[in-house]
């Protein structure tokens, strides 16, 4: 492999993905931060699962970092070196998939709470998850790019190709199950619409990046774009479980009409005393020259009332059962 070397395609490649991932690790610091800000009080599996992802992420960053000085100072210009896997590089691909692992069995517990506790339907896909984490056991072993490409490319596909289905399938069931739910409370449907915005989203853009890897791997084995992309997808993964769960704020209620407060046309009802000296003409008795009287009709008062319950739970994955509320409305009109 050493003897026809395209450079940009090699270190270049590994650069480029080594910058991108290292932003995306910004991001999920910050994200970090916001959880901890806004849910001081969660639960605390979900604390430590938040933690562990970002244990995990920076982890998988510095090894990143440490494979490009490998490649780019500490052998700067050994053409020969681009055959060399350095240990950093390999843990990287084990990093990313148990990082993938904990973000996919997330997203499975929220769909065995949203299938009110179905685990027929949750089976599979912890399997599929399972066998994911299984297939790049022996990648941290790896020393050559060529073994690589000899030794373990089912091993390689297999992963990204079950990831990718993987994520497929909880978008779908997530949406699914979303969707169904619509039916049973329509006071629910702006939260159920956000929801599943936010599910295709993360699924989506995941799934985007997975197969873009798969791709570039099936078509390029020979080169390390495949690499270069692969160094983003477990910055793709923790952001994705973090804006699942940093978003939930904005699907409250209080905090949904408080931002639609200065663009709602529902505004308190105000008799001022402007109103009652320009207007109160209209309600009052007049009399005319032949001597009759008539009584303007009585103000007629319609209010409606909207009560709204917040429940207090810290639990995420009940995100369309934690906030509920109700309408009230009272038809009768009162006469003044």
């Amino acid at each position: 492999m050493a003897e026809s070397v395209d450079v940009g395609k090699t270190f270049g490649a590994l650069m480029v993905g080594g910058i991108i991932a290292t932003l995306f690790c910004g991001i999920t610091q910050a994200q970090v931060f916001v959880f901890f800000k806004l849910y001081p009080n969660d639960r605390f599996p979900i604390k430590l699962l938040v933690l562990a992802v970002w244990i995990l992420d920076t982890l998988h960053t510095v090894f990143i970092t440490h494979s490009l000085w490998d490649h780019l100072i500490d052998h700067f210009g050994d053409v020969a070196r681009i055959d060399w896997v350095p240990w950093s590089l390999a843990l990287t691909i084990a990093l990313t998939a148990v990082l993938t692992f904990g973000v996919h069995w997330f997203f499975i517990y929220r769909i065995y709470r949203l299938s009110d506790n179905n685990i027929w339907i949750c089976i599979p896909l912890a399997m599929m998850a399972c066998a994911r984490v299984v297939t790049t056991v022996k990648l941290v072993t790896l020393r050559s790019l060529t073994e690589f490409v000899r030794l373990y490319t089912w091993s390689f596909t297999s992963g990204l190709t079950l990831s990718s289905v993987l994520d497929i399938f909880i978008t779908a069931l997530m949406c699914w199950l979303l969707r169904r739910r619509q039916n049973k409370n329509s006071s629910m449907n702006y939260v159920l619409d956000a929801l599943m915005l936010y599910t295709f989203e993360n699924g989506a853009i995941t799934m985007a990046a997975t197969c873009m890897s798969l791709i570039t791997w099936l078509t390029m084995p020979h080169n390390l774009i495949f690499m270069g992309i692969h160094f983003v997808i477990s910055k793709f993964y923790a952001n994705s479980l973090l804006t699942t769960l940093n978003t939930r704020q904005n699907l409250k209620p209080g905090h949904r009409t408080q931002n639609s407060a200065s663009t709602t046309a529902h505004k308190p009802i105000m008799f001022t005393e402007i109103f009652k000296q320009t207007h109160l003409k209209q309600f009052s008795t007049t009399v005319h020259d032949d001597g009759t009287q008539s009584t303007a009709p009585k103000l007629q008062v319609s209010v409606d009332r909207e009560t709204t319950t917040h429940a207090s739970s810290t639990d995420p994955q009940k995100s369309i059962c934690e906030y509920t509320w109700k309408t009230e409305e009272d038809d009768a009109a009162k006469k003044v």
